[in-house]
């Protein structure tokens, strides 16, 4: 069996690895450590949960150490870009870790906090800076940050950081990072997009895929439940009540959707908190740790969430709402069975979602298997060969709730409400409960009439 010190790791660095608590090496951390260690350029594809942070940190750690040098003022040697700022922060965390006994200083910054006190803190230089691309844009602007001592370049989460409009950021604060450098890019799926990106950031990288691409968790039983959106809330309540002692995620479309549904489930008696755009970061770190510690048992949330919260404990992943990109499902599920566990994920999804369910199985490649939902509106969107999902143990409960994702991860990052457009036919901010409408139905039009009467 392989274990880290074979890996290529000094002595230093595989004892922080074992105060941490890691003894075996994941696919991801066997295959990129030895590769980062010996200079080359990474594309690794591996799906959420499969320890991606050591797989770049601990060989970008042995390598500061083997060259220590004090970094420049407003400098860092190594530039770490994440999309949210939970995972950003999740990463500053996991890192600190393994630094503990080091000289090394890391530093991050996000959206949401003072910026003021962020350029006092990077005045003397870091080692390691982890960032979202919004927030050091603005100060690099400010020139409250110089990339040109730069030469370690960590892209995590690259997919989402396209899904969310990162791109034009990513090529800005790339022409001001050396040319010479190690560039390490993660990502759980592959778009054509991340290829195209992959060939402009990335020089003669090593492809290290240790799942296919679009590949779910392996240890995440799936199941759906065809049902209306005003019925979606009580199908959650009951989920939940089945089961009041674990964690469970649930992932709503808007900010305005997350926050009804958390306040109508403290209200029926739940633990339970919200995590999305419109929340301070004093109120989204406050919210994880209480989620993260048990106080709380149940987190609604956006997609701004979705790759910002690594909680072994986390059992179930609600769908309340679908997402509306199929990568976005990827990532919502991988919040459960992590560390090896297992979970569960559990789909709400409604007559006028179905497409976006079959978006997600074209993708995954594996039909959902189909919990309940005998509506007669749903027509095709149920597959006549679809048995229960019994899930893990045999459990036959189904459980479901799942948003979409934030439009807008630079307005998320600065911590400044969203002000894009709609696409064509959404709803404004759609809250729990409230059915989408189409606009073709001349029978709702009349409904819509009438009540406006």
């Amino acid at each position: 069996m392989t274990d880290f010190s074979t890996l290529g790791l000094s002595d230093r660095i595989l004892q922080s690895v074992a105060a941490s608590g890691y003894d075996t090496p994941t696919p991801i951390q066997k295959a990129a450590i030895p590769a980062v260690l010996e200079g080359h350029d990474i594309m690794g594809l591996a799906q959420t949960g499969t320890g991606k942070t050591a797989a770049f940190g601990l060989p970008l750690i042995e390598k500061l150490l083997a060259n220590p040098q004090r970094p420049y003022p407003k400098s860092c040697r190594v530039l770490i870009l994440a999309p949210t700022r939970e995972l950003a922060n999740q990463i500053t965390t996991s890192l600190r870790g393994f630094m503990k006994k080091t000289p090394l200083k890391i530093a991050t910054v996000v959206g949401g906090q003072s910026i003021n006190v962020q350029i006092r803190d990077l005045g003397q230089g870091k080692d390691i800076l982890v960032a979202t691309p919004g927030r050091l844009l603005d100060l690099m602007e400010r020139r409250a940050v110089i990339l040109a001592q730069t030469h370690f370049l960590v892209l995590d989460e690259a997919d989402q950081m396209l899904d969310l409009g990162f791109i034009h950021s990513l090529r800005k604060i790339a022409k001001a990072i050396p040319a010479e450098r190690q560039t390490l890019l993660f990502s759980a799926t592959m778009p054509k997009e991340i290829a195209d990106l992959s060939r402009t950031f990335l020089k003669d990288p090593v492809r290290i895929e240790v799942s296919p691409p679009g590949k779910a968790a392996d240890k995440v039983a799936q199941s759906v439940h065809f049902i209306g959106q005003r019925a979606k809330a009580d199908l959650l309540k009951k989920c939940l009540g089945e089961r009041p002692g674990d964690l469970s995620l649930v992932f709503a479309r808007t900010k305005h959707g997350a926050e009804k549904l958390m306040h109508h489930l403290v209200a029926s008696g739940f633990s339970a908190a919200s995590i999305h755009g419109n929340k301070s970061q004093g109120q989204r770190d406050r919210a994880i740790r209480d989620f993260r510690s048990g106080a709380t048992r149940v987190l609604v949330a956006t997609d701004v969430a979705a790759r910002g919260i690594d909680i072994p404990g986390v059992s179930h992943v609600y769908n309340f709402d679908m997402p509306q990109v199929a990568e976005s499902y990827v990532h919502r599920i991988g919040r459960t069975a992590r560390a090896g566990a297992e979970g569960l994920a559990v789909s709400f999804c409604s007559p006028e979602e179905t497409k976006m369910l079959r978006d997600i199985e074209r993708l995954t490649n594996v039909p959902i298997e189909v919990a309940s939902g005998e509506h007669p509106g749903f027509g095709h969107g149920v597959r006549k060969d679809a048995k229960p999902n019994r899930g893990p143990r045999g459990n036959r409960n189904g459980q479901g709730g799942k948003p979409r994702e934030e439009r807008s991860a630079d307005n998320e990052n600065r911590g400044r409400p969203n002000r894009g457009k709609r696409p064509q036919g959404q709803q404004a901010e759609q809250g729990a409960g409230t059915p989408s409408r189409p606009a073709s139905r001349p029978s709702w039009r009349r409904n819509r009439k009438s009540r406006a009467a």
